[in-house]
C-alpha cells in the first residue's frame, strides 16, 4: 500500500514536471527581436499612430468646419437670433413668476398671527 502511495506520488510529480517544463518550452519558442528589429517595429508603430492622429485631426476640423458653416447659414437666416430671444423670455417670465411667488408667499406670511410662546 505505501508502495502504491509513493508510486501514485512520484507520478504526480513527473507529470507536473513535465507540464512545466512544456510550458517554459512554449514561452521560449516565441520568437525573439534582436534590437534593430525592435527598433524597426517601434518605428512602424510609431507611423501608425501618427497616420491614425493625422486622420482623427482632419475629421475634427471637417466637422468644425461643417458646424460653422450651419450656425452661419442658421444665423443669416434670423432663425438663431429668433431662438436666443424665445429662450430669454422663457426665461425672464420664469424668473418673473418665480419672484412673484416669493412675493406673494412674503405676505401671507406677513399677515398671519403669530403667537409667541411665554416661557418660564
Amino acid at each position: 500500500m505505501l508502495n502504491r502511495i509513493t508510486a501514485m506520488a512520484f507520478m504526480s510529480l513527473m507529470l507536473a514536471a513535465s507540464f512545466t517544463v512544456t510550458v517554459a518550452a512554449t514561452a521560449s519558442d516565441k520568437p525573439r527581436l534582436t534590437l534593430s528589429q525592435q527598433a524597426e517595429q517601434g518605428r512602424i508603430d510609431s507611423k501608425k499612430t501618427e497616420q491614425s492622429q493625422l486622420e482623427k485631426a482632419r475629421k475634427a476640423a471637417s466637422d468644425t468646419q461643417s458646424r460653422e458653416q450651419e450656425i452661419l447659414e442658421r444665423q443669416e437666416s434670423g432663425e438663431w437670433e429668433k431662438e436666443q430671444i424665445e429662450k430669454s423670455q422663457a426665461q425672464f417670465k420664469e424668473r418673473e413668476s418665480r419672484a412673484d411667488k416669493y412675493l406673494r408667499e412674503a405676505k401671507e406670511a406677513a399677515a398671519k398671527e403669530r403667537k409667541i410662546e411665554e416661557q418660564d
